[in-house]
């Protein structure tokens, strides 16, 4: 199983279909996304956040710096979620 951080609430995330979920058959989803945004950023997110972001524009690596000072980093392990300020 490969996981990789979100960039905005820090909670490590599953990335499905790497060469580990051949040998442990795991048929887990995806927790997250590389995003490439519209000004030439990428970001890797997790959906939580993705939906966060404003869907009445094209969101650029402004929206995410705004939603990552909104969102305090996640504290524990992996059943925990953001906490918004």
């Amino acid at each position: 199983m490969a996981t990789e951080s979100c960039d905005v609430c820090e909670r490590s995330v599953r990335i499905a279909g790497g060469i580990g979920d051949l040998w442990n058959f795991a048929f887990e989803s995806t927790q997250g996304l590389t995003l490439e945004l519209t000004d030439g950023s990428e970001f890797f997110l997790c959906f939580e956040c993705m939906e966060s972001l404003p869907d009445d524009h094209e969101p650029t690596a402004d929206d995410v710096a705004d939603l990552r000072a909104r969102t305090e980093p996640v504290e524990g392990g992996r059943d925990h979620f953001w906490h918004w300020k």
